[in-house]
């Protein structure tokens, strides 16, 4: 199958610039509301890209960023883009209990659904955060109604992953509309490569993601890819006191995000998530948890 005939889903993880995991154990939550807010902006940014490329994305919000930018969530859904749950505040899921992830969803899905004026339907676990640990979160959320979830990260990764999660899509609950849909991997000598975009498409070059994404197109299933707000933003404040790691993850070619994105959107056709997963839910999909 040629990669122009696959729609492939393009998100949008909307979290600012001292939300990301790198950051987590140096910025502590109490001082959010003191530090710069550049979300909204980089937004804007994004919108504008995405209507000179023609294309429409689904873009995964903290509710804790709805609450302070309104107008942000209004202009996605006013541009024909799907709105969608991120949690209200970046905490991993699996340090919930199941009430507390519960409680994460409604409180985020009203804030969300408030600002937008439009159904919340999809979710994506921060950082990834759905994995065999608590595995319980798709049951949580087919109970509070969510259509698809796209929180897997089917690798080994220092900060998340779930090895042995089926690569594509699937149903993680017996007896539930709900799907998962895994972040893009790519394989190679039998082994899985993160290839759904965010840092390991700014640092690697460009034709890494291109090859991966054709692979995945060519055994016929959509690709989803990622990326962040803040990845566009190279003005952004540099946290001096984070971990080396950290910072070489966070800053490495932020200059160079904005075109390589613009390279991606017109060389593979992208659509919202939803979408993609009303096409997979019509396939028989396997029952995996």
């Amino acid at each position: 199958m040629n990669e122009i005939t696959v729609v492939n889903g393009l998100s949008v993880d909307v979290e600012d610039w001292f939300q990301v995991g790198a950051f987590e154990n140096t910025i502590a939550r109490s001082d959010w509301d003191a530090l710069e807010l550049r979300v909204g902006d980089n937004v804007a940014r994004i919108l504008d890209l995405f209507d000179e490329a023609g294309v429409k994305a689904t873009f995964f919000t903290l509710g804790w960023v709805a609450e302070r930018n309104p107008a942000a969530m209004r202009a996605i859904v006013d541009r024909g883009h799907e709105l969608a749950s991120h949690g209200y505040d970046h905490t991993r899921v699996f340090t919930f209990s199941r009430d507390e992830f519960a409680a994460d969803l409604m409180r985020a899905r009203a804030i969300l659904e408030d600002a937008g004026g439009q159904a919340i339907t999809g979710y994506r676990a921060p950082s990834f955060s759905i994995d065999s640990r608590n595995a319980w979160a798709h049951d949580v959320l087919a109970e509070h109604g969510y259509a698809y979830s796209s929180s897997v990260a089917p690798v080994v990764h220092d900060h998340y992953g779930w090895p042995e999660a089926p690569r594509f899509a699937f149903a993680p609950v017996s007896g539930s509309d709900l799907v998962e849909i895994p972040v893009t991997t790519a394989m190679l000598r039998g082994k899985r490569l993160a290839a759904g975009g965010g840092g390991f498409f700014r640092v690697l070059p460009y034709g890494f993601s291109r090859w991966a994404i054709r692979q995945v197109n060519r055994e016929g299933h959509p690709a989803v890819f990622y990326f962040h707000p803040w990845e566009i933003d190279p003005g952004q404040p540099r946290v001096a006191g984070a971990p080396l790691r950290s910072r070489l993850r966070h800053y490495t070619n932020l200059s160079k995000m904005a075109g390589k994105l613009s390279g991606l959107l017109g060389d593979f056709e992208w659509g919202r998530m939803d979408a993609l997963a009303a096409r997979e839910q019509a396939r028989s999909l396997d029952w995996a948890a």
